[in-house]
C-alpha cells in the first residue's frame, strides 16, 4: 500500500542515510521500524515487562523496614529521655 508520511527533514535525511549504509531501500527501513515499534507496544506496555520482578525481595524489604523502625525508636528514646 502506498501512503504519504510527513516527517522532519533531519529525520528523513538520517533514515535515508541509515538505509543506504545497510544497503536497503528507505521503504524497508521504515517498514522494519514500524514493525519493531508495534512489537513493543502491542499487548503489553514496555514498562510492564518489569512489573513484579522484585517480588522475591518482599521479605528482605520487610526485615529492613523493621530494623530501620527499631533503630529510629531507639534513637527517639535516647533523645527524649
Amino acid at each position: 500500500m502506498k501512503t504519504t508520511l510527513e516527517i522532519p527533514d533531519f529525520l528523513f535525511r538520517r533514515a535515508k542515510s541509515v538505509a543506504a549504509e545497510r544497503g536497503i531501500p528507505l521503504r524497508q527501513l521504515v517498514t522494519e521500524a514500524v514493525q519493531e515499534k508495534l512489537k513493543t507496544t502491542s499487548r503489553e506496555r514496555p514498562w510492564m515487562k518489569h512489573l513484579g520482578k522484585l517480588k522475591h525481595l518482599h521479605k528482605e524489604r520487610k526485615q529492613i523496614e523493621r530494623r530501620v523502625e527499631e533503630a529510629f525508636e531507639r534513637i527517639d528514646r535516647e533523645v527524649w529521655e
